[in-house]
């Protein structure tokens, strides 16, 4: 097991990584002392697969817990099924010292973590992601969100968790797509910060889509060490640091959004989303083409996709314009200067932009 810290004073956590490491999760909750209930906040596909070693753990505990089963949608990070989640902890939480568990991929635990922001105005929650996009990502930083039909992840709380349990035994039962939505943010975690990361992804992609275990807990690790340096810097993106993370994600969310959250999934977007600003950054003279051929060349060849297809450019457009990074009037991107390094810029010129987007519609 490898442990990392996320270092924000009196709301530190460690993030631990591994391989079956699940079964030791009894001793991390009894250090922890989060409750003597837990309320486990999941989707169909992972109670299915994955919770049966989780209630071993908590019955060896000794812990009480009931699970909540939540649609394996986007649709779920919804004021409604927000509303279900919370009236049932509510039942659940009588006379008891309840925590949350979200055992699931991002959008359980971007759900889990606001219902945990907001009930009781705050309880304790650990994350146990159970998809590489999630224990990459989604599952270190207390970002937590839900969506509204103009935008994606339009209401939220920065919300730390208590723990988070990335056990790389649980990814070996996903499909091809959800390690491939999974790599494309280890990529972003290549490109932005780490080019030794991004060689060890083009050496190693066949390996990590067969879900070879220690390339798999090599990539976590890395990408997990990446991310919560930045958070432990800038928690709430105040002072820029933290930006950086959002490569990808201003164009993709809005592809996301255009789409309907249900053509591409996030990371299909977001590797959509880096290719349109790698085609900015080319345009804006930041890099050189023989650079964006050769980033471009492993999103080929991890599977993501790498042209628009279904998606009217004019809905892309309107859902851009409402992205939440704008201030007042002025846009902001994460570009990039080089590998292993990021640049964010304000007042893209909407012309460049406008023009990225269309590049990756094929003829």
């Amino acid at each position: 097991m490898r442990i990392t810290q996320v270092k924000l004073g009196r709301r530190s956590y460690a993030i631990a990584v591994g391989n079956k490491i699940i079964r030791s999760l009894d001793k991390k909750l009894n250090r922890l002392n989060l409750g003597n209930s837990a309320f486990i906040i999941t989707n169909p596909l992972v109670r299915n697969k994955c919770s049966g070693e989780l209630i071993k753990v908590l019955k060896k505990a000794g812990l009480n817990f009931k699970i909540k089963v939540v649609p394996d949608t986007e649709k779920s990070k919804s004021i409604a099924v927000l509303s279900s989640v919370i009236r049932d902890l509510a039942r659940f939480d009588l006379k008891k010292r309840t925590f949350i568990i979200a055992l699931g991929g991002g959008v359980v635990g971007d759900l889990s973590g606001l219902v945990a922001s907001i009930y009781k105005r705050g309880i304790p929650y650990i994350q146990i992601p159970t998809t590489l996009l999630a224990q990459v990502d989604s599952a270190i930083g207390g970002k937590t969100a839900l969506d509204l039909s103009e935008g994606k992840n339009l209401i939220g709380a920065f919300y730390q968790p208590r723990l988070v349990f990335s056990d790389v035994a649980l990814l070996k039962s996903l499909e091809a797509r959800q390690l491939r939505t999974g790599l494309a943010e280890v990529i972003k975690y290549g490109i932005i910060k780490d080019k030794r990361l991004f060689a060890y992804l083009e050496k190693n992609c066949k390996d990590i889509l067969r879900s070879k275990t220690e390339k798999l807990a090599y990539i976590v690790n890395a990408s997990s060490k990446i991310k919560a340096g930045i958070v432990g810097c800038d928690e709430r993106e105040e002072k820029g640091l933290r930006t950086v993370l959002n490569f990808g994600h201003t164009l993709g969310h809005a592809i996301e959004c255009a789409c309907g959250f249900n053509k591409y999934n996030h990371g299909e977007a977001v590797a959509l989303g880096m290719l349109i600003a790698l085609e900015i950054s080319k345009r804006m003279g930041l890099i050189k083409g023989s650079l964006q051929r050769r980033i471009e060349g492993l999103i080929k060849r991890t599977g993501l996709p790498h042209e628009i297809k279904g998606i009217a450019l004019k809905n892309i457009i309107k859902a851009y314009h409402r992205d939440k990074k704008f201030i007042g009037r002025k846009n902001r991107l994460v570009l990039i200067a080089d590998l292993g390094k990021a640049k964010v810029v304000e007042n893209v010129p909407f012309g460049i932009i406008e023009e990225a987007v269309k590049s990756l519609y094929s003829a």
